[in-house]
């Protein structure tokens, strides 16, 4: 598993954490729809997730392993 995100990819995921839909990530990102769509489908893939919400959790424990 490659759990290394860039950096528009954990905009997105910060952005569904917040409850954002896939449009208004992509209105605030200034990005379309399908390209959301395609950092998300990346996200799972590095992530080893299926659900927007395992990404979610996911990334925060990353995150805090990074922190710690």
């Amino acid at each position: 598993m490659n759990a290394t995100l860039t950096a528009r990819e954990i905009d997105v995921v910060r952005l569904l954490a917040q409850g954002c839909t896939y449009g208004r990530v992509a209105q605030l990102l200034g990005i379309s729809e399908h390209t959301v769509g395609t950092h998300i489908k990346n996200v799972y893939r590095k992530l080893d997730v299926h659900t927007a919400a395992a990404a979610v959790f996911r990334a925060m424990q990353l995150d805090q392993q990074q922190v710690a």
